[in-house]
């Protein structure tokens, strides 16, 4: 499905992807892509963890929205953890070449 393969190419770069708990979504929390969002934690992720996300808005008022983080396997937490898969090829090269 699309979901899929998009949520393995944000993994792929490096990037978290989260989903919104259900019947949460960016229109129900007025989002606009102007906000600052801060993930408490984010080192210490584990795959489908529960995540609570604080949404700094240009008013300076702040909401929390309950994430779960859409990494579904612990090869894809390694992948994401060396900032996608081609650093995490390139550092076993080179550990593997040392």
């Amino acid at each position: 499905s699309f979901e899929r393969i998009h949520r393995s190419n944000l993994i792929g770069m490096g990037v978290l992807p989260l989903e919104f708990e259900e019947g949460t979504s960016w229109e129900s929390l007025g989002l606009t892509g102007t906000e600052q969002v801060t993930i408490e934690g984010i080192n210490q992720i584990k795959p489908r963890q529960k995540v609570e996300v604080q949404i700094l808005r240009e008013d300076n008022t702040t909401i929390t929205a309950n994430t779960v983080v859409r990494i579904d396997t612990d090869n894809e937490l390694d992948y994401y953890r060396n900032g996608g898969i081609l650093h995490y090829v390139l550092r076993n090269l080179a550990n593997e070449a040392a």
